[in-house]
């Protein structure tokens, strides 16, 4: 874990995966969800590993959703969702209202958030790809510090849903969309925190899928989205069109591509109003794994992360799904809470740059070991405790067709390779992104100032050959 990454240097990196197969192997998880309950008997050798493990240390609930936008929660303000549980969240913890994807994309963003290092240093460059074997992942170094590691739901590294996760014990969850899956995924998980009763503390992973059915709208747009409003009384119930609705500023030829213009002004009002819906059956889902922490042993010495691996376009520049570097793909929300040690509460940081690379040095450094030295990533613990010290000036995402981002705390600077279009918006004077500013004379030194911040960053990644793409049955 890099202690200043204004600096932006970080340790070499001396223990690769295989290297925790080789070590861990003894320590493995061996409980399993069933009818009664959950207990993580190992063997001789990991027996004697665990009781050297003080209780001290805490559990955590690390909760992923897909494809929610950082807005669409009625906690931060949405008028058009309601969304009680993660309000509930929200309000016993710290939201980072600066939080970013580390692409607009599920498996690469995911990849981040398990090993704390870049998609290009990980090899998962677009979905369904493995991450590199060389990488040290979450699941692999907690079970190495004497943690019992538990994952339920979508994975998508490679595959959407598997029964074999490296570093893992999986536990059953449901197949297809969402709204099939999710209730399967968090009656599992509700049943895993009344149940577990093992000698280690646990890491739970609940990833659920939804608000991401969205995309079947544009997946199978002639089959389901209706060319008017089927039934009257939704009319006056759906939500209005964004301002920035129908702003296009100037972007690289890949972006073009994206520009979606199939819906008319209702289509895109209903495709809102069918996405918040989506919103709150995550919602329902969630506030089940979260009464079942509260009312389980387990309440006061867990730690809550919930995030997304990126977010929607929700009709902003005319865009759905993801896959552009706009702050409505890009932003996500993150909120962590541990009242047990004194985090704070209900408290909205908008100051500080964070993004998937920090979640994976945070538990670390919650749990009181040491992060893998691969990692960019900077622990939140200071921020949640209200003792931030020096921060980074920048952070930066990948996203597809090879483009790069890179955010300052006022500008954001867009690169795609080969294309002579580069953007940069004022993220403080037009949080909406309507006017690329690149070939404004007044903003030629900024442009080049992020240009050179991004190339250095570049150089200073270590790039692996991307994985290979693993579909299913394949």
């Amino acid at each position: 874990m890099t202690s200043k990454t204004n600096s932006n240097k970080r340790p070499e990196n001396t223990c690769t995966r295989r290297d925790f197969i080789k070590t861990t192997a003894a320590v493995g998880a061996s409980g399993f969800l069933a009818g009664m309950s959950i207990s993580c008997d190992g063997p001789a050798k990991a027996a004697s590993s665990l009781s050297a493990l003080k209780r001290t240390k805490p559990n955590f609930l690390f909760v992923i959703c897909d494809q929610l936008c950082m807005d669409a929660l009625s906690g931060y303000g949405c008028k058009d969702v309601h969304t009680p549980n993660l309000d509930r969240l929200i309000s016993r913890g710290v939201s980072f209202m600066e939080s970013h994807s580390t692409s607009p994309v599920c498996s690469p963003a995911r990849s981040s958030m398990f090993t704390g290092v870049m998609p290009q240093e990980n090899g998962v460059l677009s979905n369904n790809r493995p991450i590199n074997s060389n990488v040290p992942t979450m699941g692999n170094w907690f079970v190495q510090a004497g943690y019992e590691t538990f994952y339920c739901g979508k994975w998508h590294l490679p595959d959407t849903y598997t029964c074999d996760i490296e570093g893992f014990t999986v536990l059953p969850s449901g197949q297809v969309q969402g709204d099939i899956a999710d209730v399967v995924v968090s009656r599992n998980c509700q049943a895993f925190l009344e149940k577990y009763n093992g000698p280690a503390p646990f890491v739970l992973v609940s990833s659920f899928m939804q608000p991401h059915d969205i995309c079947y709208w544009y997946i199978f747009d002639d089959m389901t989205v209706p060319k008017e409003i089927p039934f009257a009384y939704l009319k006056n119930k759906l939500p209005g069109l964004p301002p920035n609705h129908k702003a296009w500023p100037k972007a690289p030829k890949n972006l073009d591509k994206l520009k979606w213009t199939a819906f008319n002004e209702s289509q895109w009002r209903y495709y809102r109003y069918s996405y918040y819906r989506q919103v709150e059956m995550l919602d329902a889902d969630i506030g089940r794994v979260l009464d079942a922490l509260e009312q389980s042993r387990h309440a006061d010495n867990t730690v809550v992360i919930f995030t997304s691996d990126h977010g929607d376009g929700m009709g902003r520049h005319s865009l759905v799904t993801k896959w552009h570097p706009y702050d409505e793909s890009m932003k996500v929300p993150l909120v962590i809470s541990w009242p047990g040690i004194g985090t704070m509460q209900n408290v909205r940081n908008s100051t500080h740059l964070v993004n998937g690379l920090d979640i994976l040095p945070t538990m670390c450094d919650l749990a009181g070991i040491t992060a893998p030295a691969s990692t960019w990533g900077r622990s939140l613990k200071p921020l949640l405790t209200g003792q931030p010290g020096d921060w980074r000036e920048f952070i930066s995402a990948d996203t597809n067709f090879g483009g790069k981002i890179l955010r300052t705390p006022q500008y954001k600077y867009v690169k795609y390779p080969n294309d002579p279009i580069e953007q940069l918006f004022d993220m403080l004077n037009d949080p909406w992104e309507t006017k690329n500013l690149y070939e404004e004379a007044g903003y030629c030194d900024i442009v080049k100032s992020h240009r050179q911040l991004l190339n250095d960053w570049q150089n200073r990644l270590k790039i692996v050959k991307p994985s290979p793409i693993l579909l299913p049955n394949a």
